[in-house]
């Protein structure tokens, strides 16, 4: 029997067949001329405008509900569903376009496109095809016409509401994405962000985050794109905060014991530079060196410890960012002691999704409590952004204080002679 899957994201489609993985594009239609409308072939605006069901290419849609995600977008899409038998043959092509069109500005729709090429697949394969389809939207109500068509002119389409809304409590979160707009789903997930106005008139805070890039789910031997995603989230989070001006990160694996990127003091996070030196990371893998040590992943996080908060950048701010991880040994408290007690706030965003399935503390969260930092539990949206701003809050509080009792301010220190 013959076995088939065909996996689609509106920013990439990754189609499996036999173990090979073939990479295409999705993209945004863009509107033309001066009227600014967008060009569909002349039977599929036909289709999606009659608003009739088709199944003649048989095909099973099911819509995904709206979820608002770490990076403040609410996630959408479709499951799509066909059987083997009906791709069968060789030289065949999917090509899918559908529009979102938001409640209040149906005169508005945003228009997506995507042609597939399904590899050969013979005429006995049993099994289904599946397809799955994102895009971000707003807050707001949208109507989804949707269609799909084969070489064949073979046609499925289908036609569904979403609403996206934050809940009462949620309303205060800032939203990346205004109500009314869907975009595709992003897939440069380490691109960088748009330049941020910081806040004038008041010293800029400066920042280092260290950042353990390590899976969720201690069984897994390499980073899931969820756990990825979420880690950035924190980044990028911390990244738009106004207040802050400049950014030191230290990227690490405990899994792998070793620092995989470092970025000294800078005017924004380089993210290609270290999405760059994460697909490098390989998570299973451990040196010969670390696997003849006992406990080689407590004395790297001590080392790591040693280094980044007894060195002598002196910022205004100390972040762990990580997955929980527990380890069999945690760091002394007589290795922590040799650490000396920094000189600005440190802070610990722990990304856990099911906190109660473990309440206990983990090997970084032990060690931040032992220089009196405060640490955050990440499960939700809403979990981030309260936690950087309570951050920023105590940064900045803690920043004026220093001033106003004539304590240098880290570029004051770093001026001053014998430095």
């Amino acid at each position: 029997m013959q076995r088939c899957m065909l996996k689609l994201s509106l920013g990439v489609i990754a189609l499996a067949l036999s173990g090979t993985d073939v990479l295409l594009g999705q993209s945004l239609m863009p509107a033309t001329g001066l009227s600014g409308t967008v060009l569909v072939y002349g039977n599929d605006s036909a289709i999606l405008e009659s608003q009739e069901v088709r199944s003649d290419l048989p095909c099973t849609v099911a819509p995904v509900k709206p979820a608002l995600g770490f990076d403040l977008k609410f996630h959408s899409g479709y499951e799509v569903s066909i059987p083997l038998h009906d791709l069968a043959g060789s030289g065949n092509v999917l090509t899918m376009i559908f529009r979102v069109i938001p409640e209040n500005g149906k005169d508005s729709p945003t228009y997506f496109s995507q042609r597939m090429r399904v590899p050969q697949i013979e005429e006995e394969a049993s099994g289904s095809a599946y397809l799955h389809g994102n895009f971000d939207i707003g807050e707001g109500t949208y109507k989804v016409d949707w269609l799909m068509r084969d070489r064949a002119e073979r046609v499925c389409s289908a036609y569904w509401e979403v609403e996206a809304a934050l809940p009462p409590k949620d309303k205060d979160l800032g939203l990346l994405l205004s109500p009314g707009l869907a975009r595709s789903a992003g897939t440069e997930d380490f691109k960088d962000d748009p330049p941020v106005e910081r806040v004038q008139g008041e010293p800029a805070l400066n920042v280092k985050i260290l950042v353990n890039f390590a899976p969720l789910n201690s069984g897994d031997t390499v980073l899931q794109a969820t756990d990825t995603n979420a880690l950035l989230s924190v980044l990028r989070t911390i990244e738009r905060e106004p207040r802050f001006g400049r950014f030191s990160v230290v990227a690490f694996s405990l899994a792998a014991q070793r620092v995989v990127y470092r970025q000294e003091s800078a005017g924004r996070i380089d993210f290609p530079a270290l999405g760059d030196s994460l697909r490098r990371l390989n998570p299973g893998t451990i040196d010969l060196k670390a696997l003849g040590q006992k406990h080689g992943d407590t004395e790297f996080l001590a080392d790591l410890i040693r280094k980044e908060l007894g060195g002598k950048d002196h910022p205004d701010a100390i972040v762990f960012a990580g997955p929980k991880t527990l380890l069999d040994e945690n760091v002394s408290h007589d290795e922590l002691k040799g650490v000396g007690e920094p000189d600005c706030p440190v802070f610990y965003m722990k990304y856990n999704l099911n906190p109660q399935e473990n309440p206990w503390r983990d090997a970084i969260g032990h060690a931040v409590k032992y220089f009196k930092g405060h640490e955050y539990t990440i499960s939700h949206p809403r979990d981030l952004w309260y936690a950087v701003s309570e951050m920023v809050s105590r940064t900045a509080k803690l920043k004026g204080e220093k001033r106003a009792f004539g304590a240098p301010s880290q570029s004051e220190a770093q001026l001053r002679p014998g430095r």
